[in-house]
């Protein structure tokens, strides 16, 4: 498949071109600036439709790995209308997965302060894309989301934060990026997020 990647400079971006471009699908990288990446570059902003819908034109999905302050759901949603690219799948955070019955762990007295802008972008684009009839797939990662192997070996769930017997919560990106890929080749999660974690 052709697919647009926007965040392709960041951690998570680079372990999907890498998940992507191994399995054979053509990607291009779009940033508001160049970058080195590997993959053709298009230079869009994220937050002007207009100029996001030129730069993914002609691709099968668009997936966002890029921080939510400098996105916004509503736009990214009507440049995917205006270029005619049909899927959505999102790399998430672990900031809105629920810790307890009715509790997001971003309202958590756990929760870390600092986090909180990029969380509550989050949520905001997550709400968006759950009231719009777009087809998504929104991802949340383990809380501990980092550089590690692609084992191949982790869980998938819902909207609860995965813990394992230890009580811990972790995914590689490589995982991650695996896990989201599958995902694009054999959707089971349209419409909805998912999460992943050890």
């Amino acid at each position: 498949m052709k697919v647009a990647l926007l965040g392709a400079s960041g951690k998570a971006g680079q372990r999907l071109i890498a998940e992507l471009t191994g399995r054979g699908h053509a990607v291009t990288g779009i940033a508001r600036h160049a970058a080195e990446t590997g993959v053709p570059m298009r230079i869009a902003d994220a937050t002007d439709a207009e100029a996001l819908a030129g730069a993914i034109a002609g691709h099968d999905a668009l997936f966002h790995a890029a921080n939510f302050r400098s996105s916004d759901a509503g736009t990214v949603l009507e440049a995917m209308q205006r270029a005619k690219v049909p899927r959505l799948l999102v790399v998430g955070g672990a900031g809105t997965l629920f810790v307890s019955p009715g509790v997001p762990f971003i309202d958590s007295p756990e929760f870390p302060e600092a986090f909180r802008p990029e969380v509550a972008a989050g949520r905001d684009f997550l709400q968006a894309l759950r009231a719009s009839d777009a087809d998504w797939t929104f991802l949340s990662p383990a809380l501990n989301f980092g550089p590690g192997e692609r084992t191949g070996v982790y869980r998938l769930g819902g909207d609860d934060l995965l813990r394992d017997a230890r009580g811990e919560s972790r995914i590689s990106y490589e995982d991650l990026a695996k896990a989201l890929v599958d995902e694009l080749e054999e959707p089971r999660h349209a419409r909805r997020r998912f999460s992943i974690a050890y």
